[in-house]
């Protein structure tokens, strides 16, 4: 029981993070239809924003995060207009090349600017020992990542379903010609999703830095991880990679704890055995 325990607290801490990098990418994905490798690179931006800031500027630890969200959002609207938008109608392997080219170039700046070495994460007072539930201890830092995480998925499911915005996002993920035929100006919704994605990307790559440690190689290590919440959950969805988030983190925790010589071996496999099962993901289209 002790052992299930902590593989659930843990692996639920790192499906937050999981989940909040990735939901961006599920949307824009199905929305635009634009295949973005990079999308670990607005991620590693925002971790590397957020630790700068705390580290070398001494900014508390929110407002580091809340920087990180608005400068990498703000970014990716740029990269959108002058670059994104230029491959919406070229094929999926010019989109990928073009991404992955983009990782690249982001590992080398990062390299350059920070170094090669993971950047440290000096936790606030506040964030840091144990929460006592009684039963059970619990570390601060993952008990605030876990909260944070189910406020974020019940602010995005109020903005998806509750407002005008959503309401024209999930117009033109279902059908854009038609969405467009209405009137809704499908140019203006991308960056904003875009925009969007991205800085939740950079939140979760701030908030999960003491997790998904801040690197050179971070956009490059992780994407796989990124992609497979995508591929489970399904394009378009919120509900999908949030699913996707908690089966893939909480499996990958159990099998390190429980298995750690095979690694992610048993994830990887499952992975491939439900896709083959449902190609378009367990929530998406076929």
């Amino acid at each position: 029981m002790e052992a299930l325990t902590s593989i659930l607290f843990h692996g639920l801490a790192y499906a937050m993070v999981l989940y909040i990098v990735s939901v961006g990418l599920a949307v824009t994905m199905g929305l635009m239809g634009f295949v973005n490798l990079a999308h670990g690179v607005f991620a590693m931006a925002g971790g590397y924003v957020t630790v700068t800031l705390m580290n070398g500027y001494g900014v508390p630890f929110g407002l580091a995060l809340l920087a990180a969200f608005i400068i990498t959002a703000l970014i990716s609207v740029v990269l959108e207009r002058t670059l994104y938008a230029r491959l919406y109608g070229a094929s999926e392997l010019d989109q990928v090349l073009f991404t992955i080219g983009l990782i690249f170039m982001s590992v080398a700046a990062v390299r350059y600017l920070w170094g090669p070495l993971p950047q440290p994460v000096h936790l606030p007072a506040m964030l840091s020992g144990q929460v006592d539930l009684g039963f059970r201890s619990f570390p601060t830092y993952r008990s605030f990542m876990i909260l944070v995480g189910f406020v974020l998925i019940a602010l995005l499911w109020l903005l998806v379903e509750r407002t005008n915005f959503g309401a024209q996002l999930r117009a033109a993920v279902d059908n854009r010609r038609m969405a467009e035929s209405i009137g809704i100006d499908t140019r203006r919704l991308f960056s904003c999703a875009f925009a969007l994605g991205s800085g939740l990307a950079a939140l979760g790559g701030g908030l999960g830095a003491d997790i998904l440690a801040i690197y050179p190689g971070y956009a490059s290590e992780y994407l796989v991880y990124f992609l497979m919440v995508v591929a489970i959950g399904g394009l378009g969805s919120l509900r999908g990679p949030f699913v996707a988030a908690l089966l893939l983190g909480i499996g990958d925790t159990a099998c390190k704890y429980l298995v750690p010589q095979l690694g992610a071996f048993f994830v990887f496999a499952a992975m491939i055995a439900l896709l083959l099962w449902r190609p378009a993901g367990v929530f998406g289209r076929a």
